[in-house]
């Protein structure tokens, strides 16, 4: 049929009709799903293409001392951004900003790196800029459309460098940190804690970040307002309070002996927790708080004096005679030695074992004495003779069960274990040989292969003074209870060690100059072997309270180099649990506090010369 008939005609638009009607339903149905359907996609789409997300950093946690003191707290800071763009866009933003900011070195490397990397997110340039650096780019807000300012919380430490060690720091979290999963939820860019009671509770500390939007154009430059909208709000992390005593931790700053290096641990007989924790030489933690300048950290990790080294719970020395406490426990408990059996060598300056002396550190001697008196007077030869009835064998066994190859569980990160021997071994494993029987000599008096930190030594008097159960020390006051020394004896023998810890400060103990007016200190001088060519160094741990009444509080003091304990120490922790015990009972406080004291500024002390009538039975 001729494709002009009229009938083919009006086939073929018959057909134009219909196909023209089903690509407009097509088309109408496209526009419906588009628009009705999928609106919800689109206008997302929409927001991403236009909008940009910004994390709100939360204030962190202040943590509060045992009165309420902040120890860390926040103030405002100012952080500047570049948001994402081109490569070229933000190279050439940072290099403008350089005018007006100061960016360090490091800085400007980590700032690069992220931008050679493609970062979505907005870079931090400044974590901590100034109010004047601030002000001039705000001032040249159309020359920086890129650039994101906010107020965001800055951390500080009000006690300086006295803190350092027990709340430690903050920075901003690494790739390292953020592959390691140990912070979970962190993003880059957080403040995170590095150390101390900021690492150990960052999650509490460090609340939930929030997050608001700011508009950008095509570009990626910000239009509208800077401040944003759509805001998810920041939780403000939890606050942590502590038994610390910070008052008490700054005076011992102020009477630490001037140029020496050392730790003073001090902890509540009732709780276990810690009221200070001084380690020293110290740092600033606040140069932690912002931006760390590389050639700073550079300076603190290479001092020679190790400023930035927690001394008391990290630092191990040989415990010296604070450890003949343990071989006396050990003695009793083996049942080798009574309370009022005397040994049956006197002590006339040295003893004679194994073809060789060995020396007591007073060379005249002690004489005969019974226990309590060979702890009043540290009397070396009694611990010998007392070593050699225990034996290296048991000697081994016994204290290494009571738990002086451990740590101490205290509630900061890098915690030290002790060391202590647990056989025979140790020596083939460590030096190479055997030990001969004569090796329990060193052992009895604190010597030999045995390392422990200050910590260590305060938990041990520590369960001296509560009958052998010692909770593990702790800072959090609302940390879960932990056990720390649990020893299984009868208190009989733990009395008798208090006993001998009373008669140190009393007339004729070793360090009697250090008795104080009001309260009753149980102490234990020692002097331990330093390296070769190098002072000893000088040890003095105490138990505490009012005379007549129950143990408050364990300090003990390690001053590296210090030579002696009595000299050095001891009156270092009689000073210490002055000051803090006068405070807890209404005490008036004085400079003048121990015995040593009133003698050199001629003040009465009749106190100081009474000694206690024995028990009769």
């Amino acid at each position: 049929m001729n494709s002009y008939h009229p009938h083919a005609r009006k086939a073929r638009a018959t057909q134009a009709r219909v196909v023209v009607g089903v690509l407009l339903c097509v088309l109408l149905a496209t526009f419906f799903r588009t628009q009705v359907t999928r609106a919800s996609d689109w206008l997302l789409q929409s927001d991403y293409n236009r909008l940009r997300p910004l994390t709100l950093p939360a204030p962190r946690g202040t943590i509060r001392d045992r009165t309420g003191r902040p120890v860390a707290d926040n103030v405002p800071g100012y952080s500047v951004s570049i948001l994402s763009a081109t490569r070229d866009s933000m190279y050439a933003t940072l290099e403008r900003l350089r005018e007006h900011l100061e960016i360090r070195p490091s800085a400007l490397q980590r700032v690069q790196e992220q931008v050679r990397a493609g970062s979505a997110r907005p870079i931090l340039v400044a974590m901590d800029a100034s109010f004047d650096a601030v002000a001039a780019i705000e001032e040249r807000r159309a020359s920086f459309p890129r650039v994101l300012i906010e107020t965001r919380p800055k951390r500080r430490y009000p006690s300086g460098r006295v803190g350092a060690h027990i709340v430690g720091s903050v920075g901003e979290i690494n790739r390292q940190e953020l592959d390691s999963g140990d912070y979970e939820g962190a993003e880059p860019g957080l403040v995170v804690g590095r150390s101390g009671l900021e690492r150990q509770y960052d999650s509490i500390l460090r609340g939930e970040t929030g997050v608001r939007y700011v508009e950008v154009d095509a570009m990626g430059r910000i239009v509208g307002s800077h401040r944003g909208f759509r805001r998810v709000d920041e939780r403000p992390g939890e606050d942590l309070e502590t038994f610390l005593d910070i008052e008490l931790m700054h005076w011992i700053d102020h009477i630490f002996p001037e140029g020496r290096n050392g730790s003073v641990v001090a902890l509540d007989v009732a709780t276990g927790g810690v009221l200070a924790l001084y380690s020293t030489p110290s740092y600033d933690p606040n140069v932690f708080a912002g931006e760390l300048d590389r050639d700073e950290w550079t300076r603190l990790d290479r001092d020679p004096q190790s400023p930035l080294f927690n001394r008391a719970i990290s630092a191990k020395y040989p415990p010296g005679s604070p450890m003949k406490l343990v071989t006396a426990l050990v003695g009793l408990e083996l049942g080798v030695v009574t309370p009022s059996e005397r040994m049956p060598v006197p002590c006339t300056g040295s003893y004679r074992y194994g073809g060789r002396s060995w020396g007591c550190w007073q060379e005249r001697g002690h004489g005969s004495l019974d226990l309590a008196d060979a702890i009043k007077h540290s009397c070396n030869v009694y611990f010998y003779q007392l070593g050699i009835r225990i034996g290296l064998q048991r000697m081994l066994q016994e204290v290494s069960e009571l738990g002086f190859g451990g740590r101490c569980g205290i509630d900061l990160p890098n915690e030290t274990a002790g060391t202590y021997p647990e056989s025979a071994q140790y020596w083939m494993n460590h030096y190479g040989y055997y030990p001969q029987e004569g090796q329990v000599l060193n052992l009895a008096i604190g010597q030999g292969p045995i390392e422990q930190t200050p910590l260590m030594v305060a938990s041990y008097f520590l369960a001296i003074a509560r009958d052998g159960a010692g909770p593990a020390p702790r800072l959090y006051r609302h940390s879960p209870d932990a056990d720390g020394f649990r020893w299984d004896v009868p208190v009989e023998h733990l009395e008798t060690l208090r006993e001998g810890l009373r008669r140190v400060t009393q007339p004729g103990g070793t360090a009697h100059l250090s008795s104080l007016e009001h309260f009753e200190v149980m102490g234990k001088t020692g002097t331990a072997q330093s390296v070769p060519g190098s002072p000893d160094h000088a040890w003095f741990g105490a138990i505490v309270g009012r005379r007549g009444g129950e143990p408050e509080m364990v300090v003990v003091a390690m001053v590296e180099n210090g030579e002696g304990g009595s000299a050095v120490a001891a009156p270092l922790v009689a000073k210490v649990a002055d000051f803090h015990l006068r405070g807890m009972h209404g005490i008036p406080r004085d400079t003048v506090q121990t015995l040593r004291d009133h003698l050199l500024t001629g003040t009465p002390a009749p106190w100081g010369w009474r000694t206690p009538a024995p028990e009769t039975p």
